[in-house]
């Protein structure tokens, strides 16, 4: 099985994240979505700048199944594992700043992401600061024919914290010395997860209609986890760094402790989020709206 993996775009791009900002004890997850205007990344036969490389088994990098997913996530998951080419399209590297609206507090958070690509490797730094106080997570990783291979994930407040990606055992080890998990075929972080579903979606977006699952093992700093995100619908949104035409995905909980995760991926910008929204449990939402991307 083929496909091509499209990289050094010559057009800005810009990808997405997510953090954890911990003050005064309680834990504050923060969406991160960061916007290119006007780049728009087309599926397109290879020229100058552009890679091509193949892979014997894209399916099992797209989709993983959870243990637990009910029968019709199962049965769509299925079909998705169909023998066609699948193609991804990755961000060139660029800078990008942004705005961060917290519903339990009244108070308003900008960060910067610097994310570096070279068609080989990449490297994606998310600075932010509050309260002054600053919290950095980094990943680290591969890019392959089957998109983003993270090698390592870090997140550093007052000490860091990191989780390890070991290949070749097919492990995941983690710094604070919590048991290490199996790594599943096209693993992500909580980090790297955004740019990878980009990736994903821009390469072949026909293949992603309403009501799709995309399930990936994603990896924190202490844990891993199967997220399926369910393609929803198409919405214009207004944001600080102008209107965007979107695609909604939402990841809903499935146990009771986790967040509800709402991605608004804008089609004119590579499938990129333009828009992240977090809720917690208790309904406390972080909502991260795009502001303004430097090109590098």
């Amino acid at each position: 099985m083929r496909f091509k993996i499209l990289v050094g775009l010559k057009k800005t791009a810009f990808t997405g994240l997510t953090c954890r900002l911990v003050h005064q004890g309680a834990t504050l997850l923060m969406a991160v979505a960061l916007l290119a205007p006007g780049a728009c990344l087309q599926a397109a036969p290879l020229e100058a700048g552009y890679q091509e490389a193949t892979s014997d088994d894209v399916s099992a990098a797209v989709v993983m199944t959870p243990l637990d997913a009910t029968p019709e996530v199962m049965a769509s998951l299925n079909n998705r594992r169909a023998p066609t080419a699948q193609t991804y399209i990755l961000p060139a590297s660029v800078r990008f700043k942004y705005k961060v609206r917290v519903s339990k507090f009244p108070f308003r958070a900008n960060a910067e992401l610097l994310w570096r690509q070279d068609g080989t490797t990449y490297d994606a730094r998310l600075s932010l600061r509050a309260f002054g106080q600053s919290r950095v997570q980094t990943s680290h990783g591969l890019v392959t024919p089957e998109g983003l291979a993270p090698l390592r994930f870090s997140d550093k407040f007052r000490h860091e914290v990191a989780a390890d990606f070991n290949r070749e055992t097919g492990q995941v080890s983690f710094s604070d010395k919590t048991p290490a998990v199996s790594l599943l075929a096209g693993a992500q972080d909580r980090l790297s997860v955004l740019m990878q579903l980009a990736a994903l979606i821009a390469g072949d977006p026909q293949r992603y209609p309403a009501t799709t699952p995309i399930a990936i093992q994603t990896i924190g700093t202490r844990d891993a986890d199967t997220w399926i995100f369910t393609v929803e619908h198409e919405e214009t949104l207004s944001l600080p760094g102008g209107e965007q035409a979107t695609l909604k995905l939402v990841r809903n909980p499935r146990q009771a402790h986790d967040q509800k995760v709402e991605l608004w991926l804008a089609p004119a910008l590579g499938y990129l989020p333009v828009r992240i929204k977090i809720t917690d449990p208790h309904g406390d939402a972080i909502d991260q709206q795009w502001l303004a991307t430097e090109a590098l």
